[in-house]
C-alpha cells in the first residue's frame, strides 16, 4: 500500500512538472478566443516573454489579425507542449516562434535546443502544411551579454535550419540591436532584459519585412 502510495504520488508531480504552464496558457487561450475572428486570416507570434511583453503588436500591424500566445519563461521544450493551444488551434496562415533565449540562460547546449526545434517545425508543417512559419533570432540583452558567443552560436544553427526547409525563414534581431559590437543601453527596462519601446521599435522596423 506504502509503495502504491509513493509511485501514484511521484507520476503525479511528474505530471505537474512536465506542465509548468497550464495556468497561463489557459489565460492565453480565453483573452484570444474572445478576440479572435475565425472569417479573418491569422498571424500567431509566440514565444517567451520577449513576445509577451509586446503589447501593442496588433496596432503595430492593424491591416492584419494577430494574436499574441507569448508565455514568459519559457522554453522550446515548453512550446512543444502547446503547440495545439498557442498556434494549431488558430489556424494561422504565419506563426512567428522567439524562443531560445531562456534555453541558452539555462545553459543548454545550441545543439540540443536545435533539435528541439526541429521536432517542433516538423510537427507544425504535418499539422498545418500551408502555414509559413518564422524564427525570430535570440536577441542579445544586457543582463544575458556574458552568454552571447552561445547566442550567436543558437542563432547561425537556426539560420540554417530554416534555409533548409521550405515554408520557414529566420529573422535576425541580434544585429540590429547593436551599437558597433555592444548591445545598445537604451532599449531596455530596468532588468536589462526586457524591452522597451524602443527595442520594440527595432523589433517593428526587421519583422514588418517577413509579415507579408
Amino acid at each position: 500500500m506504502r509503495y502504491f502510495f509513493v509511485l501514484f504520488f511521484t507520476l503525479t508531480i511528474s505530471a505537474q512538472a512536465q506542465l509548468p504552464f497550464d495556468k497561463e496558457v489557459e489565460q492565453i487561450q480565453k483573452r484570444n478566443d474572445s478576440l479572435w475572428d475565425k472569417t479573418k486570416e491569422t498571424i500567431v507570434f509566440t514565444g517567451s516573454s520577449s513576445i509577451r511583453f509586446w503589447e501593442d503588436i496588433q496596432d503595430r500591424f492593424p491591416e492584419h489579425q494577430v494574436l499574441n500566445t507569448g508565455f514568459g519563461g519559457s522554453q522550446f521544450s515548453d512550446l512543444e507542449l502547446y503547440l495545439d493551444e498557442l498556434i494549431l488551434n488558430y489556424k494561422p496562415v504565419k506563426v512567428f516562434i522567439y524562443e531560445g533565449d531562456n534555453d541558452i540562460f539555462a545553459k543548454k547546449r545550441p545543439r540540443k535546443i536545435l533539435k528541439r526545434a526541429e521536432h517542433i517545425l516538423n510537427t507544425l508543417q504535418q499539422r498545418n502544411q500551408h502555414m509559413e512559419i518564422v524564427l525570430i533570432s535570440a536577441k542579445p540583452s544586457i543582463s544575458r551579454w556574458k552568454y552571447r558567443g552561445r547566442y550567436r552560436r543558437l542563432n547561425r544553427k537556426l539560420d540554417r535550419l530554416a534555409s533548409q526547409k521550405e515554408g520557414i525563414e529566420f529573422v535576425d534581431v541580434w544585429y540590429p540591436m547593436l551599437d558597433k559590437r555592444k548591445v545598445k543601453q537604451d532599449i531596455f527596462i530596468e532588468d536589462g532584459l526586457h524591452m522597451n519601446d524602443k527595442g520594440y521599435d527595432i523589433w517593428y522596423d526587421v519583422i514588418k519585412n517577413y509579415i507579408d
